[in-house]
């Protein structure tokens, strides 16, 4: 029998815990931990009103190695469902070890002290995983996760080879907030403020943050500016495709998002650096997500849809010459909030972080060390996308973009 711990408690835990236990079959036992315990209570008590289904809920430090390590073996859990902070993926992926369970995550590690998500340092984690004989499956989400399996869906039916990639997400949701982020503020800060860097032959090229921007037609959405963004997926993209020229990641941002950031950047609350107030010392960016709308409690207030897709230009399989696909979901607000009570970006990650993990708890997915998303067969988890609330398309365009 398997055995899950959810860590963390926020608008994309909950999705994942309720998609979790709408398939008892395959998670008969869940237990979810958070430093704030009446977060996760929070979450069982929905999960118990939409479902029936029990959750065992507890307050933990994820940072606390030696706790989580005690609270792996006090539940018996066979694998740990990180859905916390980036900055704890090492602490938790250290227990995990410790303990002898299973590991997946949907964000990869970022330190505290500097604006800067990478994978190498859980990949430099992949000769322990192997030698304990366990798993670890990064970046299970949306963007990480499925746009990764979006491409590689691609590369298995349609593409021999991707010369070029562009990744696209956008959120055309409203949520009646002057200023609020769709996850967690500070993490989402930190990513946006950070310098843009895309992979071009062979190297990254880095352009300042939010300088470059196109237009983009999203189907159920409009027209959007796109901005040209770093995200981690690039990475493990380009190794795991080396013939790829140029991978790129595009997110839509309002023009009052972009007002507002400019103007909170101006003076000094997203910075990072710790400050001395009032005899305390604190980090200006965590006091600003602390007094913005928390991202689960936006839910019932948003309004439209977010579209997030891949386009793909390369070598056909079928010997044809060069083609171009664009494969992408399209997720509604509302009806995430009606099926879980939380917002449509919570729900693009959370879903595919339930999907991930029925992957390895069924054995569909499996190998010991640590893994992408890109290394793993992508049908088995786009069948469960359109069974599971994330129905995807694909067509074929006429040529690549011309951005």
């Amino acid at each position: 029998m398997s055995k899950i711990l959810v860590v963390g408690a926020g608008g994309v835990s909950s999705v994942a815990v309720h998609k979790m236990c709408m398939n008892a079959g395959i998670f008969p036992e869940l237990h979810l931990a958070s430093r704030t315990k009446s977060k996760c209570d929070a979450i069982a008590k929905s999960v118990k009103a939409r479902t029936g289904q029990s959750v065992e809920t507890y307050e933990i430090d994820a940072e606390e190695v030696p706790a989580m390590v005690n609270l792996i073996k006090k539940i018996g859990a066979t694998l740990v469902v990180n859905l916390a902070l980036p900055y704890q993926d090492l602490p938790i992926m250290d227990a995990c070890l410790e303990a002898g369970v299973h590991y997946l995550d949907t964000a990869n590690y970022e330190p505290k002290d500097e604006a800067k998500f990478e994978y190498h340092w859980q990949w430099a984690y992949h000769d322990r995983f192997k030698e304990a004989g366990l798993m670890a499956l990064l970046g299970s989400g949306f963007d990480p996760g499925v746009t990764s399996v979006f491409t590689m869906w691609l590369k298995k039916h349609k593409l021999k080879t991707i010369r070029t990639l562009d990744i696209l997400d956008c959120n055309g949701g409203d949520h009646g907030q002057a200023f609020a982020t769709n996850f967690n503020p500070e993490i989402n800060i930190r990513e946006v403020t950070a310098p843009a860097r895309h992979w071009e032959n062979g190297d990254w090229v880095e352009t300042p943050a939010m300088q470059v921007s196109t237009p983009f037609d999203f189907e159920k959405v409009g027209t959007r500016q796109a901005y040209l963004m770093y995200h981690e997926e690039l990475e493990s993209l380009s190794k795991f495709n080396p013939e790829m020229e140029r991978a790129r990641f595009w997110m839509t941002f309002g023009d009052e998002y972009i007002k507002h950031l400019t103007v909170l950047q101006n003076v000094g609350m997203t910075g990072i650096e710790p400050i001395k107030y009032q005899g305390q010392e604190i980090i200006p960016l965590q006091f600003l997500a602390a007094v913005l709308p928390k991202p689960e409690s936006l839910g019932e207030t948003t309004k439209g849809n977010t579209n997030i897709g891949c386009i793909a230009t390369g070598e056909a399989l079928d010997g044809s010459g060069e083609k171009t696909f664009y494969i992408n979901n399209i997720c509604s607000h509302e009806a995430a909030y009606e099926e879980t009570g939380n917002q449509a970006v919570s729900y693009t990650t959370g879903v595919p972080a339930m999907i991930g993990t029925a992957m390895m708890v069924t054995g569909t997915w499996a190998g010991n060390g640590v893994f992408n998303m890109e290394e793993m067969d992508p049908d088995p988890f786009m069948d469960m996308l359109n069974d599971h609330g994330l129905p995807w398309q694909v067509k074929e365009l006429d040529g690549p973009v011309a951005f």
